[in-house]
């Protein structure tokens, strides 16, 4: 017989200390997202299922729970990604026909955990950009994730760069052949540059009959070429002689020599890492992705990208581009490479009727500190705030003294 203080597997409660910390990230990473002008929205965490899977592809479907609306009948689904709601927002309630620049922080769920420490209910942060589809919007949203993290305390950032329209257009051949199954299967084997499982992906086309006909040939020279197209910022050039030449390629390599050059001259600290076998994870990217590494970390800290066709289905397709993090995850892995937590100063005061006392309180809280009162019996325990001062009773009246630790 199970406890009932057992949670599922992957979930968890998030105890004093450790949620005092992401707090502080998520308001550090939202003021900074509105310093860059994004204004804050708050979707729901249950939608109609087919709202929240639109055009986001088969990753995220397996990734939903999914229930029965009792008033509806419908089918609902938990979300597991915000960024198709932030969509639907920017497609229905807003619909301004300028540039709009939003952010978010909420949970989602996952019906299976991304690795094997992982989270199965992230607190995901986000930022996205609508209405323009020059690159300037690309480089914006990753300056602000590279900004946001080093306001976070991410002193090793590391940038992982891609794009999907190379892939894409090396894939464009096998249609209308390919399924979404063999499609899947072949981006898996990129991403993880397993060249075995690439060939016997491949193999229908390589063996059928006239395969050199409508560039089928290049397309699976290109395709085989990308697991070993990973490194720094030269595989670009590497890229250039190995892949056909062909105009959404072109145009790829030349916007991520673009984006690089904007991000050395603004983050020069910043390592850059090409990988263009690697498409984020996400169906729904179009354009340029990045993931942002720490050093000392073993996953990104935070993923986007460019996905102009998100919005399709609800009517009203905009450019768009943005990225996410997991706040938990973050956390974590701050705490893990050492980075130290900001104590909170706070004010220690005794517990007590005494007028002037409360008065004192209410006064220094209505400031911003934090005050905090020991209770009646609890005067030795150890308390959760750094308190360095406290308030004492001098001649008659409450004033502030440091505390002197040993």
């Amino acid at each position: 017989m199970s406890s009932a203080w057992l949670l599922p597997e992957h979930l968890a409660d998030v105890l004093p200390s450790e949620a005092k910390r992401i707090e502080g990230l998520r308001r550090a990473l939202t003021d900074e997202a509105q310093a860059y002008g994004y204004e804050l929205v708050m979707p729901p965490l249950v939608e109609h299922l087919d709202s929240l899977l639109s055009g986001t592809g088969r990753t995220l479907g397996l990734q939903t729970f999914k229930l029965v609306d009792q008033l509806s009948g419908r089918t609902l689904g938990l979300r597991a990604d915000t960024t198709p709601q932030v969509a639907r927002i920017d497609a229905h309630l807003l619909n301004r026909q300028g540039v709009t620049r939003l952010c978010y922080c909420g949970p989602v769920v996952h019906t299976r955990p991304a690795g094997p420490w992982a989270s199965r209910e992230p607190l995901q942060f986000g930022a996205e950009i609508y209405g323009h589809a020059g690159l300037e919007a690309d480089l914006e949203v990753l300056e602000l994730a590279l900004d946001g993290l080093r306001q976070a305390g991410v002193r090793d950032a590391v940038i992982d760069l891609g794009d999907a329209r190379i892939a894409g257009a090396l894939m464009d051949p096998l249609k209308p052949e390919t399924d979404v199954v063999a499609r899947s299967v072949i981006l898996a084997a990129l991403a993880a540059k397993d060249g075995a499982a690439l060939e016997e992906a491949l193999a229908p086309w390589a063996n059928a009959e006239g395969h050199g006909v409508n560039g089928l040939a290049a397309c699976l020279s290109g395709l085989k070429a990308l697991p070993r197209l990973y490194g720094g910022a030269e595989v670009l050039d590497r890229a250039s002689q190995m892949l056909p030449s062909w105009p959404a390629i072109v145009q790829a390599l030349e916007d991520l020599r673009w984006i690089i050059r904007h991000v050395q001259t603004t983050h020069p600290d910043v390592r850059i890492g090409i990988d263009l076998a690697d498409l984020g994870g996400q169906d729904y990217y179009s354009g340029v992705r990045f993931s942002v590494m720490g050093i000392s970390a073993s996953q990104a800290l935070a993923s986007g990208g460019r996905y102009d066709h998100v919005g399709r289905v609800f009517g009203r397709e905009r450019p768009a581009v943005g990225f996410s993090l997991d706040l938990k995850a973050l956390s974590q892995a701050l705490n893990a490479s050492g980075a130290p937590a900001e104590p909170r100063p706070a004010i220690r005061a005794p517990w007590s009727e005494d007028a002037g006392l409360r008065a004192a309180i209410r006064e220094l809280r209505s400031r911003g500190e934090t005050v905090v009162c020991i209770l009646p019996g609890h005067e030795h325990e150890a308390q959760e705030f750094a308190c360095d001062r406290e308030l004492t009773s001098v001649a008659g009246q409450w004033v502030l003294q440091a505390i002197a630790h040993p």
